[in-house]
């Protein structure tokens, strides 16, 4: 229990400098690029602590946390560090658009590299709970609620977006290209799941006190 115990310690550790390497690091050091060095270290760093879930066993933490909140609050973990690297690198997508822009480039394949990390780590942690009910009538309301504070973040978002482009001088809208515009409605997208995965965690938190 103890040895379990410290390896989780370290694994939040190495998951604390690989979310600092992302969003507040330096560009490079010793010629490697920090933000690629953190994705691929928060990622194995996520595989090992997950795959580590999935093999622990049954106890009293599977009685009290339902897999639907487990799954939230993790995939809320994701989606925070997805959002803080988009807007700590924001200011790369004012600068020309995807075809002539390798800093924009390389904030796109670590988003991807995220997001296909996500997908296959979720199929490890699905494995916990196979041949159990992993979902009931509660879970779908909590779903329903959950979708609700997704949709009502982004429409404040793009409402917010377009007022600001609407009704700021021109000669304060340099930044709004046509590339940073579409990508500040991409991150749009990404708030609305950091909400909706929010909104479900603290849902399910509230409900178990």
């Amino acid at each position: 229990m103890a040895v379990q115990r410290w390896t989780f310690v370290a694994l939040l550790g190495v998951a604390g400098l690989a979310t600092w390497l992302l969003v507040a690091g330096p560009a490079t050091v010793l010629g490697i690029d920090t933000g690629h060095a953190g994705m691929v270290l928060l990622v194995n760093c996520a595989w090992v602590s997950l795959y580590a879930i999935s093999r622990l066993p049954r106890g009293e933490a599977d009685d009290g946390i339902s897999p639907g909140e487990w799954k939230a609050w993790i995939g809320l973990g994701f989606m925070l560090v997805a959002i803080g690297y988009f807007v700590a690198n924001v200011q790369v997508f004012a600068h020309g658009g995807p075809a002539d822009n390798p800093g924009a480039n390389r904030i796109g394949r670590n988003l991807v590299m995220l997001l296909i990390a996500w997908t296959v780590l979720s199929s490890v942690l699905k494995s916990r709970w196979r041949g159990a009910v992993e979902e009931d009538e509660r879970d779908r309301q909590i779903e329903a609620q959950a979708k609700g504070w997704g949709y009502g973040a982004m429409t404040v978002y793009v409402i917010g977006l377009a007022l600001m482009l609407g009704f700021s001088p021109a000669d304060r809208l340099q930044w709004a290209t046509h590339f940073m515009i579409g990508n500040l409605l991409v991150l749009s997208l990404m708030v609305a799941c950091g909400f909706e995965y929010a909104a479900k965690a603290v849902v399910y938190w509230r409900d178990r006190q």
